[in-house]
This record gives structure tokens, sequence and C-alpha cells, in this order.
């Protein structure tokens, strides 16, 4: 690899800008292991300090973030202007509860709506908590607007979706790790298989309050319906009187070079499923955005969170917006997107069997023959490059959106070395 390429994962002294740790990565791993629950698997690298598409480990070692927090992380790690954003709100406000109002809210709501061409918003923290909202205003909408039957409305769902972790949510997951061991779970959901615009018509019915999607399923392995698929289903639910939910938590606010996945169709769905990048990679923020028809059928008392819509993430989701508003990160997801995908193509055949890549996400199929994916993404850490498996030998990239070409052509120059 060149000077500009990531630096392999021991070359680099802690010296080297003072990092220091009380306790080295695999004390700190060990400390974990007997603390921590293990809901998670996550790779053998304890990560103390960042900046912009880098971090360091505890030793002081060198790392190419290709994960970015799950789109979390889409403006890179501590950007200026949200680091800036959040300490001068540090300094005046962090919390009120929503029993009063607070001066950064509003303009929150006016941005995001504005934003997203929608019209009222409903400010949450994770996306768990933006799905789960999402689903109990398409059942008040379903009773109060459409005139479902009390305790009759259903949401129509897809096969390998991944919308969160609530037991709610987990219930209508054909994922078996996620779902096994959990139940029973709330009735009320028909899943159907992903891109098939026929299986879906046959769901809905009278009941039939919403359906519930993504643009693009990113724990499946990044995968990008045919075109016209979402044409497809907002042409199905506006002819059904049935509400379209697009959950664009890890798709939205930039991540394939438009400002939302469902832009690439031209299509505006009803409810727009918002979390991970709006709240920087600093705090969790999230929300639900629709028009008043659908969004103003929401009382008081009938729904809420102390967080959220909290000052700090008010203020911190508001800069979200300014860095949005711009089209800076769009066109770089976009110019830079095309570099990943030319890369991936130049893979193929050289250990990718398949990929699936819009804008700076992609989902990379490894031949099993070379490993799984977790071993290709533990092969990729020795070599400096962060990123994570989903499923069998595949492996996803999703870089911070302010990755320079030379630091992508790096990544893509390491997985060639590990796949070789």
């Amino acid at each position: 690899m060149t000077a500009t390429t990531p630096t392999a994962a021991g070359s680099t002294a802690a010296a080297a800008d003072g990092v220091r740790a009380a306790r080295s990565s695999r004390e700190l791993i060990r400390a974990e292991e007997s603390s921590l629950a293990h809901n998670y698997h996550p790779l053998p690298v304890v990560v103390a300090r960042a900046e912009g598409t880098w971090v360091r480990d505890v030793e002081g070692r060198r790392y190419l973030d290709m994960l970015a927090g799950y789109s979390a992380l889409n403006f890179g790690h501590r950007h200026p202007a949200l680091i800036e954003a959040a300490h001068r709100q540090l300094d005046q406000l962090t919390l009120t509860s929503r029993a009063f109002h607070n001066d950064r809210l509003a303009g929150f709501a006016e941005g995001v709506a504005e934003l997203t061409g929608l019209s009222m918003v409903l400010p949450m923290n994770t996306g768990a908590e933006a799905v789960e909202s999402g689903i109990k205003v398409a059942r008040k909408w379903a009773y109060e607007v459409k005139g479902v039957a009390p305790d009759q409305a259903t949401i129509v769902v897809a096969a390998d979706n991944f919308h969160g972790r609530t037991t709610t949510i987990v219930g209508f997951s054909s994922d078996p790790v996620a779902r096994d061991g959990f139940g029973p779970f709330a009735p009320g959901f028909r899943v159907v298989p992903y891109n098939d615009l026929a299986a879906l018509e046959a769901a809905i019915d009278e009941t039939t309050a919403a359906v519930l999607i993504e643009p693009i399923q990113g724990e499946a392995g990044v995968v990008i319906p045919d075109d016209g698929y979402l044409r497809g289903v907002r042409e199905l639910t506006r002819r059904t009187g049935t509400l379209f939910i697009a959950d664009e938590i890890q798709s939205g606010l930039g991540r394939t070079g438009t400002t939302l996945a469902v832009e690439h169709e031209s299509v505006l769905p009803d409810v727009l499923l918002l979390g991970k990048a709006l709240g920087g990679g600093i705090v969790p923020v999230s929300a639900v955005v629709a028009d008043r028809a659908v969004l103003g059928v929401l009382g008081p008392g009938e729904h809420g969170s102390t967080f959220g819509g909290n000052p700090l993430a008010a203020a911190v989701g508001s800069a979200v917006v300014d860095l949005l508003r711009t089209g800076e990160f769009q066109r770089r997801a976009t110019e830079l997107g095309e570099v990943l995908r030319a890369g991936l193509a130049t893979l193929t055949g050289k250990g990718v069997v398949g990929y699936r890549c819009r804008g700076l996400w992609a989902g990379v199929d490894v031949d099993p023959a070379l490993g799984t994916g977790r071993e290709v993404s533990e092969r990729l850490m020795a070599e400096g490059i962060l990123v994570k498996d989903t499923h069998g030998s595949t492996i996803r990239l999703a870089p911070p959106l302010t990755i320079t070409r030379e630091e992508l052509e790096g990544a893509l120059a390491a997985l060639e070395k590990v796949l070789g």
C-alpha cells in the first residue's frame, strides 16, 4: 500500500500522539467479558480516540473506519461543526423534558421538515424508538382516519428486515437470532418477501394501516430492490389508502448520494423514520416525520419521551441539517460511490463473488472458501481497516462521507490483499 493508504495496525506507537491507557486492549476486553452482557461480538479492537475517518486504539494503533457506526457517523468522528454545536449547547441547557418548551426544539423541527418535504416531526432518541413510534402512529391513524375496527389494524413488513431490537420489532423479524427466545410477540404484522410487489398487494386488505419497509435493507447485506419497486410501493399504498412508512434510519441523510434513499425513485412516503446520522455520532437522535394528516392524530399524553427533543439533541440535529443543506455530503457519496463500485467490480472474481453498492454503502459477498465475513473483517483489522460482517461471508462497507478518494482506494487495496 502507498503512503496515503491506512497504516497497518501494529505500526504506530502510542507515544506518537500521547495516547496512553491504564489498561491494555486485552485487559479491557477481558474486563468487558466478565462485566457486560454478551449481546455483541465486537472485533477485538478497543478504540480510545477518533477524528474524521480515523480511530486509534488504546495502544495508539491507527485504523480507517469503514463502518461509521452503521451510518451514525456519516460526517465522520468529531466533525468540527457538530462538536462546536454540542459544546455551545452544553454551556446553556441540556434537558427540560417535554414538560416545558425549550429554545432549540422549534428550529430543529423546522429544519427536519424542510429537509424532508414533510410538515411535522415527532422527536425521539434511538432508531428503534422511531420505529415503535411510527407503528403507534400508523395504528392510531388507521382507527381514527381510515376507519379500521378497534384493535384490528395490521402492518405489512418485508422478510429479512432490520428495524430494531424491541420485542414488538423482533416479533416480525425473519432472523432467528434476533427473534428466537423472546416471544410471545405482538400480533398485527404480515411478512412478505422484499422486492415483491405482487406479494405486497396480496397482503394488503381493509385492515392494513401501513407498509413498513427499508428502501435498502442494510443488515440483510445492503440489499437494493429493483428499479421501480419503491414507486410501486408508493402507488399501491396510495391506491389502497394505506400509509407508506420508509425506514431511512441507516439509508438516509446522505449515505446513498441523496438526502433520502427514496429520492432515487422520486418517491415521498407518508412517514419517514430517521435516526443514526441525525445525532452526528454525538447523541442519540431520531424522528418520525410526516404531514399533519398523519402525525396530527396524536394528542397530549398519548405518546412521549423524557429525552426526546432535548436541547442538546436538537442543537446537534440542527447542525446536521445545516450540513446536509449544502449538498456537499450527498455529492461526495455519489462521486466516491462510483470509486467504491469500480473497485468492487475489479475485485469480482478475485475473491469477491458479488456486491451491491449505492452511494458510499456496499454489501460485499466474499467467496466462502476464503473465510466467513467475520474472518475477513479480522484480516482487514490487521491491515488497519475496520469493517463489520453481516451474515455468512458478507461484509458491509459504509465509511464516513468525509472519506477521501485516497483513503477509499487504500481500503480497497487492503481488501484485495486479504482476499489474495
